[in-house]
């Protein structure tokens, strides 16, 4: 039961990792879930914005609107890529307890960092988040090694 509650929530972020892919950015997609409903939904837009700060997380949390504190700590993100560092801060700002990733090999993020701090993680090891990031990497090495450079894992 609850692993099909976890595939069923990550296929919006997949839809959501596939509308950034289809608008040329990073295919990087998260849904914010509070009692079992979606309360956010974004995609990475750092390309298409010329943003520094527009990742998946980012935009989905920002989409959510300003949700009570209680209603954070209740709240599962669901994200296609390891979070972060600055998606990790902004995770433990809101107290937001657990993180559903599709995959951390393309890249981990600040796991040990949310871990440390009590947060939740659950990786589902998706294939499909991993193809579309792969895609993404052979039809983009420049701009995904700049992206690497600039947060510097």
């Amino acid at each position: 039961m609850m692993k099909e509650k976890h595939y069923k929530f990550m296929k919006e972020a997949i839809k959501e990792a596939k509308k950034g892919f289809d608008e040329g950015g990073i295919p990087i997609g998260a849904v914010l879930v509070h009692d079992n409903r979606i309360v956010g939904r974004g995609h990475n837009k750092i390309i298409q914005s010329d943003s520094s700060i527009l990742h998946g997380e980012m935009d989905c949390i920002e989409n959510a609107g300003r949700l009570k504190g209680e209603d954070y700590k209740n709240c599962t993100l669901y994200t296609t890529l390891s979070p972060c560092e600055m998606c990790s801060g902004v995770i433990l700002l809101y107290k937001i307890p657990e993180v559903v990733m599709g995959e951390n090999i393309t890249l981990t993020g600040s796991e040990y960092y949310l871990k440390e701090n009590g947060v939740k993680l659950i990786n589902l090891d998706l294939e499909e988040c991993k193809e579309l990031m792969r895609k993404y990497i052979e039809m983009n090495p420049e701009v995904w090694d700049m992206e690497l450079e600039r947060v510097e894992f």
